[in-house]
């Protein structure tokens, strides 16, 4: 594929972005994962992880509708978005995860999103150890507020440490997926996990 053809589809996904008012075209990302897997219903409680500038949680949105409630976190500052509650906070702290819990009062939650990405050093084995360390830290998230059968997507850098957290994963879920989605760019290393049915201990 060449680099004028990349660049024309990430050009492509950006102007559909602003041209349906998304914040940022990796909400096709998860427009195309939902076609595949099915995995929002109305109603549905969502935590979106590394949610700015808010495309995700956008998508999610409309998928679970008003009797929804969708919970976002990240480090950044996100403006507000109608129906969405924002946190900003880190979500590897436990902190943060506090101040989740408080918002969700007594909800059980259906879908646990990580949309985490390390900040790119160049250094490929560094920032495959960094996403893992983000998946990870999903993950425990996840398996603490998840309700029976729910669900995880988790972004991750394909590396050496992928398999074995794979097989962490399938500790937890029955089902597991590797989905890379046709608004992610060819050239990128990441891919998501869809996991679903969550075994609750």
């Amino acid at each position: 594929m060449t680099r004028w053809y990349k660049e024309k589809k990430r050009e492509h996904y950006y102007k559909e972005a602003k041209k349906h008012g998304y914040r940022a075209r990796s909400a096709y990302k998860l427009k195309q994962i939902q076609n595949r897997y099915h995995l929002f219903h109305p109603g549905d409680t969502i935590i979106d992880l590394g949610a700015a500038p808010g495309g995700w949680s956008q998508v999610a949105s409309e998928y679970v509708g008003s009797d929804g409630f969708i919970v976002g976190i990240d480090l950044s500052y996100i403006p507000p978005l109608s129906g969405v509650h924002f946190l900003q906070g880190d979500a590897t702290q436990k902190q943060t995860i506090e101040q989740l819990q408080v918002v969700l009062e007594t909800r059980e939650v259906d879908i646990v999103l990580s949309d985490m990405s390390p900040n790119i050093s160049g250094n490929y084995s560094m920032d495959h150890a960094r996403s893992i360390h983000l998946c990870v830290q999903s993950l425990e998230i996840a398996t603490q507020l998840l309700r029976e059968n729910g669900s995880f997507v988790c972004k991750i850098f394909m590396g050496e440490s992928l398999e074995e957290f794979i097989d962490d994963v399938s500790t937890h879920f029955t089902h597991i997926k590797r989905f890379s989605p046709p608004a992610s760019r060819k050239s990128s290393s990441e891919i998501y996990l869809i996991a679903k049915h969550f075994k609750k201990d």
